[in-house]
């Protein structure tokens, strides 16, 4: 394995996973106690390691390394999605054959962070940070607090390294979870011919949803046209047998840059009033849409093309808080929390050009 492989290895090896269904999570201060020393041993003039709390409630955090006074920062993150079903090795075991390198996070996006250690062997920056976060496979927590610290001050670009299949990201869709919730008297079926019915209501107002997302299905960029608005679940029986006393629908949509988030709310709200008043309408998940261009012509000699992306990132987080930002790291989404996860070497020598090009002094 070359340089970059070997600490890749060493990374997917720290487990970092996000708590699936067993409970068990991995621990992202060990592998942030892990890259310290080897951010110092690059000629950091301050390295931290931060606290924090992730939005599962668990203890996360993030390694902060400074050359100068940062004016721009590579950020990737250390945490994982648990092992999807269906891994033929032990997800943590990394292995490579066939040009690849196996393993949860190789892409998703333990791939970048070695890439850009080795990419920082190539000289000492100048005002230049280097950022590996926890919990962005949660909820951002972790970014979020270290974006409000005084470590961000200051901050006015920033490379968000996700897997992109050589793609640089200057845009892409938020996410908005949303969910509504009635309440019933419940009771016997055998009544159900004169009592309350909730999930009949919220039955009502998913079709009414799914109307107002086809309403908007030519508008937004060329690119991005819809809002993906997506029905995911009704919950509240317990049996045939039985009235639910209460009812929640739950569904999402993908906002494109420059939607009119207020028209949507007040859409749902009139058609939740229009089927029942008493419905309860709620937000759950809120990440902003993404677009941004003023790196474009700086990576541009390096990527494939520069465009939109399907996916969430955090680099509408840093836009929120004023800093510039383009979305761009070795691997494919498409590899990203799925079985025998991988990054192709050829992709991590790419990422480690890239990376040395855009902390090179000026």
């Amino acid at each position: 394995m070359n340089r970059v492989a070997e600490i890749l290895a060493e990374l997917v090896a720290i487990p970092t996973q996000q708590a699936g269904p067993d409970g068990i999570a991995g621990d992202e201060k060990r592998l942030c106690e892990h890259l310290a020393p080897m951010l110092r041993a690059r000629g950091a003039d301050e390295v931290i390691v931060g606290d924090g709390i992730r939005t599962d409630g668990r203890a996360g955090a993030y390694v902060f390394a400074r050359w100068g006074t940062p004016r721009r920062i590579i950020n990737a993150h250390v945490d994982t999605v648990p092992a999807n079903a269906g891994w033929s090795r032990d997800p943590w075991q990394p292995h490579v054959a066939n040009g690849r390198l196996y393993g949860l996070g190789s892409a998703d996006t333990k791939g970048a962070i070695a890439a850009t250690l080795v990419a920082l062997d190539r000289g000492t920056p100048k005002d230049v940070g280097v950022l590996f976060s926890g919990d962005e496979e949660a909820g951002s927590a972790i970014m979020e607090a270290f974006l409000a610290s005084p470590h961000a001050r200051g901050i006015e670009q920033a490379i968000v390294c996700e897997p992109t299949a050589r793609v640089a990201g200057i845009a892409h869709r938020g996410v908005l979870g949303q969910h509504a919730s009635l309440e019933g008297q419940g009771g016997h079926s055998s009544k159900a011919d004169f009592m309350p019915k909730p999930m009949v209501q919220l039955a009502k107002l998913a079709v009414a949803l799914d109307d107002l997302g086809r309403a908007r299905l030519q508008q937004g960029p060329a690119d991005m046209r819809g809002t993906c608005l997506n029905i995911a679940a009704l919950h509240g029986g317990v049996a045939f047998n039985v009235i639910p006393q209460r009812g929640r629908l739950e569904w999402s949509l993908r906002p494109y840059p420059g939607v009119d988030r207020a028209a949507w709310d007040r859409d749902v709200a009139a058609a939740a009033r229009a089927i029942d008043p008493a419905i309860e309408l709620a937000t759950t998940i809120d990440h902003a849409p993404f677009s941004c261009s003023t790196l474009a012509d700086e990576v541009r000699p390096h990527v494939a093309r520069i465009g939109s992306l399907d996916f969430w990132t955090e680099a509408a987080l840093y836009e929120h808080h004023g800093i510039a930002a383009i979305v761009v790291g070795p691997g494919d989404i498409g590899q990203a929390h799925a079985a025998d996860e991988f990054v192709a070497l050829e992709d991590l020598d790419w990422a480690v050009e890239l990376y040395a090009a855009l902390i090179r002094p000026s």
